[in-house]
């Protein structure tokens, strides 16, 4: 897991800072207005694509805990994912990211910089490439932490101080917490379990 953070952190981010770099030189002498309709209907592709690498990643591990856990529940009798369990998982997902996107998309778009369609663009094309290239390869890594370094990337071609680094900082330290917090949080209910089931 250790692998897949680090490989998201950082590819994420020159993945994103790369492809900007790459459209500004390639759209350098277009105008701005063209520039932005152009890249509105792409970023309808980059966006599925995004989704497309989400589910190729993060879905499978969501996919394979709950199948596990049916299997020492002893729901199944082998390992073999079931349709239902792929629907659950992937309806979970669509409607967490629908009521809670929204907020996030704020804090990405507006408070850690700035994005016009085609950073967005540039930013999902380069976190879905990352994502997918761990997935062909089995490694597991976060999807917000390739998205979120991605955005920094694209934040960054601008100027370094496109990027709110403030904003940055606490959404690194939220992703530091969430560790620990976790694991604490699970070894109080795994307690609370077994004191209420004796």
């Amino acid at each position: 897991m250790g692998i897949g953070l680090l490989f998201s952190t950082f590819l994420g981010f020159f993945g994103g800072l790369l492809l900007m770099a790459l459209i500004y030189r390639l759209w350098a002498k277009a105008r701005p207005d063209a520039v932005r309709r152009l890249f509105g209907k792409l970023q309808i592709l980059s966006a599925a694509f995004m989704a497309f690498s989400h589910g190729s990643n993060d879905g499978q591990k969501f996919i394979g805990a709950f199948t596990l856990v049916l299997l020492l529940g002893g729901i199944i009798p082998e390992f073999h994912v079931p349709p239902w369990v792929i629907f659950l998982c992937a309806a979970t997902m669509g409607i967490g990211t629908a009521i809670g996107g929204w907020r996030i998309v704020k804090t990405m778009g507006l408070r850690l910089t700035k994005l016009e369609p085609v950073h967005g663009f540039a930013a999902e094309t380069g976190a879905a490439g990352t994502i997918m290239l761990a997935s062909a390869f089995g490694i597991p890594l976060s999807t917000t932490h390739t998205i979120n370094t991605a955005i920094m990337g694209v934040g960054a071609t601008r100027r370094f101080s496109a990027v709110r680094w403030g904003v940055s900082r606490n959404i690194i330290t939220a992703w530091i917490l969430t560790f620990p917090v976790c694991g604490l949080i699970a070894f109080l209910v795994t307690k609370l379990a077994l004191a209420f089931l004796r």
